[in-house]
C-alpha cells in the first residue's frame, strides 16, 4: 500500500470500524484476563501457554505490525501469569529483557553495525564496491550468485553477513531488477546456514557451550561434538543448495516471491510499503575505483579479522572497525569529520526499528518462559518420541518453538536440558540429535517474520519483515520437508 492510498484508506474507512477493533481487542484481552484469574498458582499453564504466541501471529498477518503485535502478545502473557498485577507485570518483562546481556549485545553490536554502513556509505566505499560489482557482473543470474558467494565469505557471524551484504549489494541486484524481498532471501537463506555448517562462527562457538553446559561433551570437547554434527545438519545443506537453484535461476518463483519479481521486472525493485528509514546519502565523494575498493573492504577485513581475534565477538569487531574506519577516511579527507560522526548517528536511528522488533521477541520469549511453553511442548510430545523418529520430531518440535520465540539461541538453553536425555535414554546419537538441534535452529529463525535475522536481513535489504517472511517462507518450507526425510531416513 502507497502513502497516497494509505491516506486515502484512513479518510475513508468507515468510522465503525474502529470502534468495532476496539471492542474486538478488548474482548480478547478480558478473555485473557479471565484465563490467568482462574489459572491455579504452582500449576501448569498447558495449553494455554500457546495462546499469546497465537495472538502475536494472528495480529501481525491481520495489521502487518509486527512491533506491535509482539507488545500486544506480551500484554497478554502478563495477564496469564499476573492478571491482577499486570502493569507492573509487563514493566517488569520490558525491564528484565532490557537489561539482559545478550540484549545489551544486540542492540550495541547491530546498532553500531549500522553506524559503519552509514559510514562507508557517507565515504562513498560502497558505492565503489557495488560499481566494481556492477562492472564485473553481466546478468540478473550473476548478480545473484554474487550475493551467494559473498554470503559464504562472510561466514563468522549471521548478523555481518545480513547487514552488510545486503547492503553492498542493493545497487547491484536493482541494476538487474532484482526485488529486494528476493535480495533479503538470498542474504538470509545463506547467513545462518553457512554460520552453522562452519565450526567458526559465533553459532559453533555458542552450541559448543551449551553442550559441555548441559554435560553432552566433557570440558574442551564441546566444538569436536559439534563438528561430528556437521555433516548431517541437513536443513543448513539443504538450504544453501535451494538458494544456489534460486540464484542460477533453475528453481522458480513461488507465491508472494513470485509477485515480487514481477513487479521489480516492471521496475519497481522496492515494495510500495516498505520501511521509510534506509541507509541513503544525497552525495558521495568521487575516488579511484581502485581506492574506493580499499576503503571498502578494509574495514570489512579489520571487522572480521577484530572479532576472531577477540574469541568471535562481533561487538568488539565492530567498535574496531569503526576507529579504523574513522581514521582511514579523515586521513584520505574524504568527508568532513562531522559529517562521518553524523552518520553513525544515522545508521543507529535507521537501525532502531529492526531493535524494537528484536527487543519485542525476547519480551515474547521471556513470557513464554514464564508460562513453561518450551517444557510443556516437549514434554507433552515426549512419551510418544522413539528412536527412529526422535531426530525428525525434535527437528519439527522444537523449531516450531524458536519459531514461537524468536530466539534460535534461547530456546535451546531451555530444551537442551529436556532433548539430551531424552535422546540418551533411547539410544539415538549424540551427532544425530546436535544435528536436528541446529538444523531446527536455523529453521524457526528463517520461518520467523520478527526472529533477529529475519528482521536484519529485511532491513538491510530495504524490505519489511513480513514481506521478507511471506517470500521466504516457501523456500524454507522445502528445505523443512528435506531435512524430515533425511533425519526419518538416517535414523
Amino acid at each position: 500500500m502507497t502513502m497516497e492510498s494509505q491516506l486515502t484508506y484512513e479518510t475513508t474507512r468507515p468510522k465503525g470500524s474502529n470502534i468495532a477493533l476496539f471492542s474486538l481487542v478488548i474482548a480478547i484481552f478480558v478473555g485473557f484476563f479471565a484465563l490467568g484469574m482462574n489459572h491455579v498458582e504452582g500449576e501448569s499453564f498447558g495449553w494455554v501457554s500457546l495462546l499469546p504466541t497465537a495472538l502475536v501471529l494472528v495480529f501481525a498477518l491481520a495489521t502487518h505490525r509486527t512491533v506491535e503485535a509482539l507488545v500486544a502478545g506480551t500484554i497478554a502473557g502478563a495477564l496469564l501469569i499476573a492478571p491482577t498485577q499486570v502493569v507492573e507485570k509487563t514493566i517488569e518483562i520490558s525491564m528484565t529483557v532490557m537489561m539482559d546481556e545478550t540484549i545489551a549485545w544486540i542492540i550495541l553490536a547491530t546498532g553500531l553495525m549500522g553506524g559503519l554502513i552509514a559510514m562507508l556509505e557517507k565515504g562513498g566505499s560502497i558505492l565503489s564496491f557495488s560499481n566494481t560489482i556492477v562492472s564485473k557482473v553481466k546478468s540478473r543470474k550473476q548478480s545473484m550468485l554474487m550475493t551467494f558467494v559473498l554470503g559464504l565469505v562472510i561466514f563468522i557471524d549471521d548478523y555481518l553477513n545480513a547487514i552488510a551484504i545486503s547492503s553492498s549489494m542493493k545497487k547491484v541486484t536493482d541494476t538487474y531488477k532484482i526485488s529486494r524481498e528476493k535480495l533479503a532471501y538470498l542474504v538470509d537463506s545463506t547467513a545462518a546456514p553457512i554460520c552453522i555448517l562452519v565450526p567458526i562462527s559465533t553459532w559453533a562457538i555458542f552450541f559448543s557451550s551449551l553442550l559441555e553446559a548441559n554435560g553432552a561433551a566433557e570440558e574442551g570437547s564441546g566444538l569436536g561434538a559439534y563438528m561430528s554434527a556437521i555433516p548431517y545438519m541437513a536443513y543448513g545443506w539443504v538450504t544453501l543448495l535451494i538458494v544456489l537453484l534460486v540464484a542460477l535461476e533453475k528453481l522458480p518463483d513461488f507465491g508472494a516471491m513470485k509477485q515480487a519479481e514481477k513487479r521489480a521486472i516492471e521496475g519497481q525493485v522496492k515494495p510500495d510499503d516498505s520501511p521509510e528509514e534506509e541507509l541513503s546519502i544525497d552525495s558521495v565523494p568521487i575516488t579511484s575505483p581502485m581506492m574506493g575498493l580499499v576503503n571498502f573492504l578494509s574495514p570489512m577485513v579489520v571487522l572480521v579479522a577484530a572479532s576472531w581475534l577477540y574469541g568471535l565477538d562481533l561487538l568488539a569487531g565492530v567498535v574496531i572497525s569503526l576507529l579504523f574506519t574513522l581514521c582511514l577516511y579523515s586521513l584520505q579527507n574524504l568527508v568532513p569529520m562531522n559529517t562521518l560522526f553524523n552518520s553513525i548517528w544515522e545508521g543507529l536511528k535507521v537501525m532502531i526499528l529492526p531493535l524494537a522488533t528484536v527487543v519485542g521477541g525476547f519480551m515474547l520469549k521471556t513470557v513464554n518462559d514464564s508460562l513453561g511453553l518450551t517444557e510443556f511442548v516437549l514434554e507433552t510430545v515426549g512419551p510418544y518420541l522413539s528412536a527412529d523418529y526422535f531426530p525428525a520430531l525434535i527437528f519439527v518440535i522444537t523449531g516450531g518453538l524458536v519459531f514461537a520465540s524468536s530466539s534460535s539461541w534461547g530456546t535451546f538453553a531451555v530444551a537442551m536440558p529436556i532433548i539430551l536425555p531424552l535422546a540418551d535414554q533411547l539410544g539415538v546419537p549424540l551427532h544425530l540429535t546436535i544435528a536436528a538441534m541446529l538444523s531446527a535452529s536455523a529453521a524457526g529463525s528463517h520461518s520467523c517474520f520478527f526472529s533477529d535475522s529475519t528482521v536484519l536481513s529485511a532491513q538491510g535489504s530495504g524490505c519489511s519483515a513480513i514481506q521478507h517472511a511471506r517470500t521466504q517462507f516457501p523456500y524454507a518450507l522445502i528445505g523443512i520437508v528435506a531435512t524430515v526425510v533425511f533425519f526419518i531416513l538416517v535414523a
